[in-house]
């Protein structure tokens, strides 16, 4: 059984901090991709540090429909029923995304994954298709999205301890391609969220060498969205012995 996974950093240019966090779990840990929101005022800078600190990471579109920013045809809670408004949105962000990376993104997926909205999913399905785009929940990738710490407005850091990530890794990553999301960080006051100290734990674990072991004993293959259809050999991270 030859096994995949994705490990993907949702909210790439958040903040300072969760850009320093991506990245450093990129470089000491097992993050293989990100996904760039580009509608901040950190995005630039996210963009502006992938050459330099992180030229083998993955990058896609981490669309972000409840703070589109400036130059939008309109918020979400404006045109949540819009598909058109929708579409528009969607596909200024993919130019935005070109603008600040210079190339296309891997793949599509979404700020609390507003494409799960039954009024959305359409918009978002037409362009991830118009643009041979994986479209996360609707690709040949299966999404695991539980490695999160809180909920009911309580913290639950057993849920992104090292051994919560390695019941994963054990259950969770089997035949073919998975990805796992993930959001880690570093303490910034300017991060507009209330998942801030969770960030911190969930960097800690992606670097931990246990996990990486886990990995090798498994014979789990790391790999980024641009790997999908590559022959095998060329799969990046190979985390063998």
């Amino acid at each position: 059984m030859v096994r995949y996974l994705i490990v993907n950093a949702d909210d790439f240019g958040a903040s300072h901090g969760v850009n320093r966090g991506i990245l450093e779990a990129h470089r000491r840990g097992v993050v293989t991709s990100t996904s760039l929101n580009v509608t901040t005022p950190w995005s630039e800078a996210a963009a502006a540090a992938l050459p330099r600190e992180a030229p083998e990471l993955g990058v896609g579109l981490h669309a972000d429909l409840t703070h589109p920013g400036p130059g939008s045809p309109g918020a979400v809670t404006d045109a949540v029923t819009d598909a058109e408004r929708c579409t528009a949105e969607l596909e200024r962000q993919l130019r935005r995304f070109e603008q600040l990376t210079g190339h296309a993104p891997t793949h599509l997926d979404s700020h609390r994954n507003t494409h799960r909205d039954p009024r959305l999913l359409p918009a978002f399905l037409e362009v991830a298709r118009r643009n041979g785009l994986p479209l996360r929940e609707h690709c040949a990738v299966r999404y695991f999205s539980n490695f999160y710490g809180q909920w009911g407005g309580e913290t639950h850091p057993e849920q992104i301890g090292v051994d919560g990530l390695l019941r994963v890794l054990e259950t969770e990553v089997g035949e073919g391609v998975t990805e796992l999301a993930c959001h880690p960080g570093c303490a910034d006051p300017d991060l507009r969220s209330a998942y801030t100290a969770e960030r911190q734990t969930e960097l800690a674990t992606l670097c931990d060498p246990a996990v990486r072991r886990a990995l090798r004993e498994r014979q789990i293959r790391l790999i980024s969205f641009r790997d999908l259809g590559a022959p095998p050999e060329r799969a990046a991270g190979w985390v063998g012995a």
